[in-house]
């Protein structure tokens, strides 16, 4: 039996009974990191005597899982075998994609445990009012595809959620001030850890907040929906133009607070 199990995203305590007995009976782990996941099995057994299984642990990732799956295949059927990120939600922005496909594809019986997701978490705590979003999950990071990645993200018509890095959150923080300096968001640092923060405002205000402290940690961003129908199109069809970029570049430049020499920079980046 193949079983995805979601995994703390801050606060161990946060793991459920269902998954630390199934954790205890298990006889083959397939991880995004063995050392994170053998980590949290001791501190389980340490903090909540969860029995330590007998188990083998091996690596899956979006490098090694072809490889993984040629090799450990046959063994989805005939063994308790789990799979864990190194936490939270299992799939979401995440390899395991890889082996539900495979199971799928090959009608092997598989379960996936509810628990801890950070996307829900900040998303409940933003306080926006729809309950429709978007889940963009990281960004590229930089160049032609992170611009059109996050114009898209801010002019999609609905409430938006991304991860950042604490070394990148500077930089989005600007970037959406450069296009949107009103735009309201809401930010989420550490959650369910010790520091966990909120921050809710403009991106103008955030920015000059943020300015006096000191980003550590993972983030989630939630972007709030921009209602201008017109804008989100003009956005749209000016990207999908087939045009050389110094035309694309004014045309952006129009639409935004950014000069034509910083969008073309950005288009041939």
């Amino acid at each position: 039996m193949l079983t995805f199990i979601p995994t703390p995203i801050g606060n161990p305590q946060d793991i459920t009974i269902r998954a630390i007995k199934i954790f205890e009976k298990t006889e083959l782990f397939l991880c995004e990191d063995t050392r994170q996941t053998k980590r949290l099995l001791k501190l389980l057994e340490e903090r909540f005597d969860m029995v330590y299984p007998q188990a083998e642990f091996y690596s899956f990732n979006e490098h090694n899982g072809k490889e993984r799956l040629e090799t450990f295949g046959h063994l989805l059927t005939e063994k308790e075998v789990v799979y864990v990120s190194d936490a939270g939600m299992p799939v979401i922005s995440d390899p395991g994609q890889l082996l539900v496909a495979y199971a799928q594809e090959h009608d092997i019986k598989y379960d996936v445990l509810p628990g801890a997701s950070a996307v829900t978490t900040a998303y409940a705590a933003s306080g926006f009012e729809e309950g429709k979003f978007l889940f963009y999950a990281f960004l590229p990071h930089k160049g032609k595809e992170r611009t059109t990645a996050l114009l898209e993200a801010m002019n999609n018509g609905y409430n938006t959620v991304l991860y950042e890095s604490p070394h990148r959150l500077e930089k989005l923080l600007h970037e959406i001030e450069s296009l949107d300096e009103n735009r309201e968001l809401f930010l989420a640092k550490e959650i369910s850890k010790k520091y966990q923060s909120y921050y809710k405002g403009t991106a103008k205000l955030l920015n000059e907040q943020f300015a006096s402290l000191t980003i550590r940690g993972e983030w989630v961003v939630v972007i709030k929906a921009n209602k201008s129908t017109e804008k989100s199109l003009s956005f749209s069809e000016v990207l999908m133009l087939d045009i050389p970029p110094k035309a694309k570049a004014k045309i952006l430049a129009q639409l935004t607070d950014k000069s034509v020499k910083e969008w073309y920079k950005e288009l041939i980046g």
